[in-house]
């Protein structure tokens, strides 16, 4: 590591790295559990990993998620959010700082000519946590993706509108059942977002599975079930200290004519995680959000969903870059 004039350094990540990395994340204003090297590995096949750690004397200032596609220096495409992991004692000037650096080290190190930069939404910060945002004015950077995404506010939430009135009769005929069963709820979501959308799940039933051994507290799976003890629909919930981020949500056809999911949110929102402060239902656009998904958004929104966005930032390095 090669000190700056600002007495800063940085050190690319190595495996052997991977208790101190960790154990900042946990501290850090901004890291969530998807920052840990337990969920940042697990596809280390599919993304060169090339994650970087500064730090101010024995002391780490930042860690930035980061691999390389092509001529782009990314943070981070296989994390839905990323961007420099800040702690409490940074400031905004050693942020400034740390961008001086982090392009002094890009030059040198690499033949990347821009940086693709996805900053954690403010939802997910323990104490505020946008230093990176000014830097990225600072540096020209361009907005070059806006995904909106639709938040409830646990501590006070709107009220439901629009959906279906669940009689009692309709309620007991199902029941809510916490991490359920992983493989059969995977065949109800891989079955409703092929015939719906013609994708699949971003993981696998042998990545999901991996990654809740890893991550028990942070990956749960609710079920509503019928009377008959079958799986009507479900929802995936990654959880982080301070928000609740609904991965996946499927339901079977006798699942949606009996609004399943409707009485599980009820639940989830109204009953479970009362010491956390949001939920959050993610996006509803496409095309980097140039397409809203209207039909989507608006049942989000019947729900108290309201905006959030997830912005991805492009900043050019040298000459050649966007």
């Amino acid at each position: 590591m090669k000190e700056n004039k600002s007495g800063l350094t940085v050190a690319r990540y190595t495996p052997g790295k991977a208790g101190e990395w960790d154990r900042f994340v946990e501290s850090s204003r901004n890291g969530t559990f998807l920052h840990k090297r337990g969920y940042m590995d697990y596809h280390a096949d599919r993304f060169a990993d090339h994650s970087l750690m500064f730090y101010r004397g024995e002391e780490i200032a930042a860690l930035l998620p980061a691999h390389i596609k092509e001529e782009k220096f990314c943070s981070h495409n296989g994390l839905t959010y990323g961007g420099l992991l800040l702690p409490d004692g940074t400031t905004t000037e050693t942020v400034l700082e740390i961008f001086d650096t982090l392009r002094a080290y890009i030059i040198a190190e690499t033949d990347a000519n821009t940086l693709i930069y996805k900053p954690t939404p403010h939802i997910y910060h323990r104490y505020p946590c946008e230093e990176d945002l000014y830097a990225l004015f600072r540096n020209n950077a361009r907005l070059t993706e806006c995904k909106v995404s639709s938040v409830i506010k646990l501590d006070n939430p709107l009220t439901f509108k629009g959906h279906r009135k669940l009689t009692n009769a309709v309620k007991n005929r199902m029941n809510i059942v916490e991490d359920g069963d992983f493989k059969t709820f995977w065949e109800i979501l891989e079955d409703r977002l092929q015939s719906k959308y013609g994708v699949r799940p971003v993981h696998s039933i042998d990545e999901i599975l991996l990654l809740k051994e890893r991550f028990p507290e942070n990956i749960r799976l609710f079920c509503i079930t019928g009377s008959d003890n079958g799986i009507l629909g479900g929802v995936v919930l990654f959880i982080t200290d301070v928000a609740i981020h609904m991965q996946y949500s499927a339901t079977t056809e006798e699942g949606r004519r009996m609004s399943a999911l409707d009485m599980l949110y009820e639940h989830i929102i109204g009953k479970c995680f009362t010491d956390r402060r949001f939920f959050d239902f993610g996006i509803s656009v496409e095309e980097g959000g140039l397409f809203l998904n209207s039909g989507l958004i608006a049942y989000k929104e019947r729900l108290g969903g309201r905006a959030v966005v997830y912005n991805t930032y492009e900043m050019k390095i040298r000459e050649g870059g966007k």
